[in-house]
């Protein structure tokens, strides 16, 4: 009788391993992959998070527009491009951004003078035209600070000529 009694114990500890599964050396095993979903965890246990570039809506070209005086940067990658009526054109290389919610800055070096180029999510007028730009913009050269409104290269090539 014993070779039956090994064999019903054998059956219980099977029966249960199935139960619980166990993954090897122990941890707890990954569900396939067509189990439903685990429930939300319980409230005070850490929930997941998402990470969320802040960053990513920024990493387009971006134009910038101004008036009064009149000005434009096209931001292309890490290179900015300041031109302005009757100035010769500044070109700043190897830009860097930094970005939050709704705001970007890049900074970069045309020769020995600082250029900084900020966007900030809010609906701004060139005060020139009826165009409505997603962004307000503010261009610093040196000591020079131009205001105006920016708009990715994108959506400025979709918007009807103004």
């Amino acid at each position: 009788m014993r070779p039956i009694a090994f064999a019903a114990a054998a059956a219980s500890i099977l029966a249960l391993a199935a139960c619980s599964p166990e993954a090897p050396g122990g941890g707890e095993a990954v569900p396939p992959a067509d189990a439903p979903p685990a429930a939300a965890q319980a409230p005070g246990e850490p929930q997941p998070t998402t990470s969320v570039d802040p960053a990513a809506p920024f990493r387009a070209d971006f134009a910038f527009v101004g008036a009064e005086p009149f000005w434009h940067l096209d931001v292309k990658g890490t290179t900015l491009v300041l031109t302005r009526p009757d100035e010769p054109a500044v070109t700043a290389t190897n830009a860097g951004l930094a970005a939050s919610s709704g705001k970007a800055i890049w900074t970069a070096q045309a020769g020995t003078t600082t250029v900084i180029a900020t966007l900030e999510a809010g609906t701004c007028s060139d005060g020139m035209s009826d165009r409505v730009y997603p962004y307000k913009a503010e261009v610093k050269l040196g000591d020079l600070l131009l205001k105006g409104c920016g708009i990715s290269s994108e959506e400025l090539a979709k918007a009807p000529p103004q």
